[in-house]
């Protein structure tokens, strides 16, 4: 059986987002003069909010301002340069029609997370979409777990499976003693999803599916 709750990251696990996100960070240290990143140091930064993982590459240079600059263009278009998963509607489709209740947790602030998942089509199958705020108030993806939690009433741990691409998902769940998936196709580093230790790994929504109805 289908745990009755599941609660899916965004980027890199629904959607992938970091045309449109590597874009405007890009532009945002273009603007304020910083040399461009290498392309693990990008990869690294999918994910986990930026005021939390730019201040060790910026050094004095002010990290909101550069957060500012990166949501100016972000808003302006680039957040929309984002693209479904192969199989991710179909699986969303099923959990819906099966009755799971299903939510959105993610880093990203839901200022941007709610238009872009209307955007790609899948508000339908969402009872709420959760994520951070622009003051960052949800610093880590068991805060935005935990608001996520209370707006479903709380239902039990064991009745509830998140789904996410990076050891930030996994640990963010196991904070709530929540069992979690991880997804093979987002953003993980070689062997982070090894290290988290989630119940499973999977590589493709077929076999996310699969693993969901076979939980224990």
């Amino acid at each position: 059986m289908t745990p009755p709750v599941v609660l899916f990251d965004l980027d890199g696990t629904l959607s992938d987002s970091a045309p449109g996100i590597l874009a405007s960070l890009r532009h945002a240290f273009a603007t304020h003069g910083l040399p461009p990143l290498d392309a693990t140091t990008e990869r690294a930064l999918l994910g986990p909010p930026f005021y939390e993982s730019l201040p060790p590459l910026l050094g004095d240079v002010d990290v909101m301002a550069v957060i500012g600059t990166y949501r100016e263009h972000y808003a302006a278009g680039a957040m929309y340069d984002t693209s479904p998963y192969p199989g991710v509607g179909t699986l969303l489709r099923a959990l819906h029609a099966d009755g799971v209740r299903v939510a959105v947790a993610t880093s990203k602030p839901e200022h941007y997370a709610v238009p872009i998942v209307e955007r790609l089509g899948y508000a339908p199958f969402f009872e709420t979409v959760g994520g951070d705020d622009l003051h960052g108030t949800r610093r880590t993806k068991a805060d935005v777990i935990a608001e996520v939690l209370r707006r479903l009433g709380h239902p039990e741990p064991d009745d509830v499976v998140m789904v996410g691409d990076r050891s930030h998902d996994v640990e963010g769940a196991r904070a709530h003693h929540i069992r979690c998936v991880g997804v093979r196709w987002g953003y993980a580093l070689e062997g982070e999803l090894e290290a988290a230790a989630p119940v499973g790994i999977v590589a493709d929504a077929a076999a996310l599916q699969q693993t969901l109805r076979t939980l224990d």
